[in-house]
């Protein structure tokens, strides 16, 4: 959820100012753009040029270098960011934020920016408890602001109780949960399917196809990042997923049936991208098979229509989604599909349009819904494909 975001981490005077180098990395590893703010009070317990390393940006420190007049542009920094996190914020600065005091480059900062703001306190016990405090943190909230919970826990005054800031870790975590909860998809449960599969001729031989992958693993990646629980069940692919979600790799078309068949009851949206085998050889040689005679003959037997059975079993809550790849009578052959297989949506593309099809990392797509309505696509890449299958898809929800 954090990959690209672009965040400001604003550091406020605390012991527990040191715990930001930690979630300045964590961050970054993340793969979040990370841009720090250090209040003068916060650069008495951790350098600037500790935090300047880790984010690999710059650390804004006050309005302006009065050496070189180069201005830090608080409305800009408050624009950029899509979210803002400050880790540890002191009861000074949080009551700052209650009551609008703008004194430091950070309050200005906040005062300017659009989006999400989260805070973690960290103070001492008899600080967190007290009444003026707890009212301030009300107030914050109340203007939408989001508040982690400091720990209980063993304080740098030397008494125990809460006041002790979040780990990293559930910082960023909270974070992550907190952008993931806010997507469209957020707790719908996502299948898709991708890649060809390999039926066995013998131990060493197949029957395949072209396809890379690039299409499903695109669409998988998408739904995980619009928040969506994602199970991906691959065919031999090289690709790999950039987002977080469960990848279940198969090689035939039974395999992929067992897989889809043993999850489809669990699933609210079903997009099956692969391109399955429809025939298979009847008779596996256990050996290697020698070339010795001039001709080869292979008897083949129809797979199992995976997507046929997934509609007949498909539950009224459920959407099931199906490919159809034509190289004639394109957009029958694919209404067909649409209402034999009990489906929701079938996207059409066809070998025909050049930069379509088969190992390419463009698409065209032309998307028919249950209405028989048709949406017509331009040429677009399969990351961008997949947005429009997962708007689509989006409308249907709606």
């Amino acid at each position: 959820m954090l990959k690209n975001k672009n965040i400001i981490l604003g550091v406020c005077g605390s012991i527990a100012a040191y715990k930001s180098a930690f979630l300045v990395r964590l961050l970054v590893k993340a793969g979040a753009n990370v841009k720090v703010i250090l209040t003068p009070d916060g650069a008495n317990f951790i350098t600037p040029l500790t935090l300047a390393t880790l984010s690999k940006n710059p650390v804004y420190t006050q309005y302006f270098e009065k050496e070189t007049g180069v201005w830090s542009n608080h409305v800009e920094l408050g624009l950029w960011a899509d979210l803002i996190i400050i880790a540890p914020i002191s009861a000074n600065t949080l009551a700052k934020l209650a009551n609008g005091i703008c004194d430091n480059l950070l309050t200005a900062v906040y005062l300017s920016a659009k989006c999400s703001v989260y805070v973690a306190p960290a103070m001492d016990l008899d600080m967190w408890k007290h009444e003026t405090t707890q009212q301030n943190i009300d107030k914050i909230t109340s203007f939408g602001n989001i508040v982690i919970a400091p720990e209980s826990g063993e304080l740098a005054s030397g008494l125990f109780g809460e006041g002790r800031m979040a780990e990293p870790e559930e910082i960023v975590s909270f974070l992550d949960n907190s952008i993931k909860k806010s997507m469209p998809f957020y707790g719908k449960t996502v299948m898709v399917s991708a890649g060809p599969t390999y039926e066995a001729i013998d131990p060493v031989r197949f029957i395949g196809n072209h396809s890379s992958g690039k299409m499903g693993f695109a669409i998988a990646d998408e739904f995980a990042k619009l928040g969506a629980d994602v199970t991906l069940i691959a065919g031999p692919s090289t690709q790999k997923a950039n987002q977080n979600l469960k990848r279940i790799d198969i090689i035939s078309a039974q395999d992929m049936l067992n897989a889809c068949s043993s999850i489809f009851d669990n699933t609210d949206i079903t997009v099956m991208c692969a391109a399955v085998a429809d025939y298979k050889p009847k008779v596996v040689s256990v050996q290697k098979i020698k070339k010795q005679e001039n001709n080869l003959t292979l008897e083949l037997e129809k797979t199992t229509d995976i997507l046929a059975s997934l509609g007949k079993n498909k539950k009224p809550h459920q959407i099931l989604v199906g490919f159809a790849l034509e190289t004639n009578d394109e957009e029958n052959y694919a209404k067909g599909k649409l209402e034999k297989k009990n489906l929701d949506l079938v996207i059409l593309n066809s070998l025909n349009d050049k930069g379509a099809g088969f190992k390419s990392d463009t698409n065209k797509i032309t998307i028919f819904n249950k209405a028989l309505e048709k949406t017509v696509f331009d040429m677009k890449s399969k990351t961008e494909v997949a947005k429009d299958i997962c708007e689509a898809i989006l409308k249907i929800i709606k």
